[in-house]
């Protein structure tokens, strides 16, 4: 295990507890059988500690996505390891197209 993995763990980790601490923006499934939560797309300011949660989620967010493209990358076999993994070119391929 590289230290790119447990990097990768420990972001992991911290996203999910983000995740959860942030509060429901409504009543959550027993409102929307209801139609108590009608009132979704209603614009509620996040104050204080909700707006520091959510902008360090996205944040630990775009961590994890580029650490999860590093170690994919990082981890990509050459083809003279005779295994028949994911080469670089074929990654430097994948990422030309998505241009």
């Amino acid at each position: 295990m590289q230290w790119y993995d447990i990097l990768f763990i420990i972001v992991a980790l911290i996203l999910i507890v983000l995740s959860l601490l942030q509060g429901g923006k409504s009543e959550g499934a027993s409102g929307a059988i209801t139609g108590g939560g009608l009132n979704v797309f209603v614009k509620t300011k996040e104050r204080g500690s909700e707006k520091v949660i959510t902008w360090l989620t996205f944040g630990f967010a775009v961590v994890f996505l580029f650490l999860a493209l590093l170690i994919m990358i990082l981890n990509a076999k050459g083809p003279e390891s005779g295994d028949n993994g994911t080469t670089t070119t074929e990654l430097l391929t994948f990422f030309k197209l998505l241009k």
